[in-house]
């Protein structure tokens, strides 16, 4: 025969785990879902309109907010969410484009810096645009579908 849940917890001392309620569980399913899909969208546009992929986007947006469009390869990784060894692999490919450049950082010798090129700065603006309506577009429609359903 099976034991009631609750009974079991209460014979072994233990609380019954608090479950989220209706409206937690659809906010939380709506999260889930937006962080699922909505890079997937990201990086299809990207790929699509731009060739380049949403983490190269990271990066040049990254640099392009910086002062003098330049970061510590570093911080880079950390604003990118990447390991150094991804963005170093990445930074290579926009060099080869003419998008970034790689020099030493003039406060410590043993870090390099990233600087976004002036290519690299014009390539950023172009893609901008797609890149916001495409994120604005993905997470209204999952925003609005949540808050027409609630």
């Amino acid at each position: 025969m099976d034991k009631d849940p609750k009974a079991t917890h209460a014979e072994e001392g233990t609380r019954e785990p608090r479950w989220l309620t209706s409206d937690e569980r659809d906010a939380w399913l709506s999260l889930i879902a937006m962080t699922i899909k909505l890079p997937a969208a990201l990086e299809a546009q990207l790929q699509r309109d731009a060739a380049i992929t949403l983490y190269e986007y990271l990066v040049l947006a990254g640099l392009s907010e910086a002062p003098d469009r330049t970061r510590r390869m570093s911080d880079l990784a950390v604003l990118a969410n990447g390991s150094l060894s991804r963005l170093s692999h990445v930074v290579k490919r926009l060099e080869r484009r003419g998008w970034v450049r790689r020099e030493p950082c003039p406060e410590d010798g043993r870090a390099t810096n990233a600087v976004l090129t002036e290519a690299g700065w014009t390539k950023t603006v172009a893609t901008a645009p797609g890149h916001v309506e495409a994120g604005g577009a993905s997470s209204s429609k999952r925003s609005l579908r949540h808050s027409s359903s609630s």
